[in-house]
Order: structure tokens, then sequence, then C-alpha cells
């Protein structure tokens, strides 16, 4: 039997299954329907596949289905760009695909052009990483923003190990469930265990997280979200609302994140916060 840990193929497969509803693809929706999005049977009809077949690609029984099985199932589940190149990532990684003799190293330098780009998109809080969260480099804005939270922290600070191993984080998302699902999406998305510094932070962060982590490694698919909505609760700006897009630096496995206010409220605090002038200070008692 295979495990969920080495089955990334199957898990994705089925979450995007489970995500498909049956109006969007032309069939009934009854009441007495009790599985989450499509059936096997449904897709499999969809896929032009047999049952069987499916299953076995989702229980991680079958890794190996040919590029015309790929496209139709990517059809089917009406997967976008960004989900079809994942998806045949994933083959490859079980295939034991690699691009070298050895273990890639992780991109830890940063382009001059890079360095620019977020160098003008002051004073909007920015953040480059790598495809293992650390932290690489960042803009006045999000400084300002991360550093009192403890976001800037380690060496290299490392946005995975602040969530999962700093017992500030719960306090710092208030949506911290979710936000943990979104970072496990982030690690995962690429060959995940089958690079060994993958592999090792994901033992890491097992052995000082715990189920939080496992379970979510084993449970949740390598695809995060590319924007979305971001509760921050800051130490002195207050509940902060804040829209996130993502840009991809995809020849060094980068990403820039980079935060917008979400609501009035949220500028008006981020704009306190970049006010400049003589800040508050912390009085110092013995």
């Amino acid at each position: 039997m295979v495990s969920e840990q080495d089955n990334e193929l199957g898990l994705f497969l089925r979450s995007r299954r489970e995500a498909v509803r049956p109006a969007d693809v032309g069939l009934p929706t009854g009441a007495r329907r009790r599985t989450p999005g499509l059936r096997r049977s449904e897709l499999a009809t969809l896929a032009g596949v047999s049952v069987e077949y499916l299953t076995r690609l989702e229980q991680g029984r079958d890794r190996r289905p040919s590029a015309a099985v790929l496209s139709t199932l990517a059809e089917a589940l009406r997967l976008g760009m960004g989900e079809r190149v994942h998806l045949y990532r994933l083959t490859k990684a079980a295939d034991g695909f690699r691009c070298s003799s050895g273990p890639i190293e992780p991109v830890r330098t940063v382009r001059p052009t890079v360095a620019a780009l977020l160098a003008r998109l002051e004073p909007t809080p920015a953040v480059l990483l790598n495809q293992l969260s650390e932290i690489l480099a960042y803009t006045g804005g999000y400084e300002r923003l991360a550093r009192p939270l403890g976001l800037l922290d380690g060496d290299p600070p490392s946005l995975a190990r602040f969530l999962f191993t700093d017992a500030r984080a719960r306090s710092v998302y208030p949506d911290w469930e979710h936000v943990a699902d979104e970072q496990v999406a982030a690690l995962k998305e690429g060959p995940f265990r089958h690079d060994a510094h993958m592999a090792a932070l994901a033992d890491e962060l097992t052995v000082a997280a715990g189920d939080e982590f496992a379970r979510r490694a084993d449970s949740v698919p390598g695809l995060p979200r590319r924007s979305g909505v971001t509760r921050l609760a800051h130490p002195g700006a207050g509940e902060l609302r804040l829209a996130y897009e993502t840009l991809e630096l995809t020849t060094e496995d980068q990403r820039i994140l980079v935060h917008l206010p979400a609501d009035e409220a949220t500028a008006a605090a981020l704009a306190r916060l970049d006010a400049p002038g003589p800040r508050t200070l912390r009085a110092v008692t013995g």
C-alpha cells in the first residue's frame, strides 16, 4: 500500500476532483450526493479512462500516466496552466526525475534586477522568498510590518519555521489554520521530499510541530493560492487585512510576495507605520 506521504500525484488528482462542482461540467446535482465534487466514475467518463485506472492513479498504484491521459484529465478537471504544469512535475517526480546528478542547492542569492524591483516597490511591504520559504530580501515597508511580529527572526529568517515553531505565530495570524495550509502547499509546490533540502526541512518541521505539520504534509496538495487576503494582528497597528499577490521568478524557484491594504483601515494603519519622524519609544524599567 502506498503511503499518502509518497503519493503526491494521487493526492493532487483527488483534491482537484473533489473541487469540481458537477454543475460546472454539465452533470446533475442531486440532493443525495455525499461525495464532494465529482465521483470517480464521473471523472473517468469525462476523461475517457476507466474507473479502475483512475483509482490506481489516485491510490498511487500507477504513477506514469501518458501525456494524452494527463491532457484529458486536465481538461476534465478544468485545470489552469499553473495546475497543469504542477501535474506534469508530479509525474516526473514520481519517476525519480532529476535535472542533475546531485541535489540542487536552494537559491539564496538575489539578482540585481530583483533587488532593484523591490526598491521600486517601496514603501509597499514586499518580500523575496525561495522554495524553502527562507526570506532573502525585503522592502523597508515589509521590515516595518514584519519585524515587530518576529517574522524576521532567525538566520536565515523563514516563514515556515516561524509559522510552525514560533509560539507567537498563532497570535500573529488570527487565521492560523488557513495560513498553515497555504504554507505547506507552497513548500510542496515542486519535488517536495524528492529534494534533499526540502526533505530535511520537512523532517525538521515534523519533529518540531508534530501532527500540525505532518498531517498537512500528507493531506494538503502542493499548489498554493497566488493571491488572497491575510489577517495580521500587529502590536503597533492593530488588526490588518492585507491582500497579497505572488510574483513568480521561475528560473530561481523564488517568489515575491507583495502586500497591499485590503481595506481603508489597513491603508491608514500602514501609512502610520510608514510615517517619518520619531518613533514611539519603549520604556525600559529596572
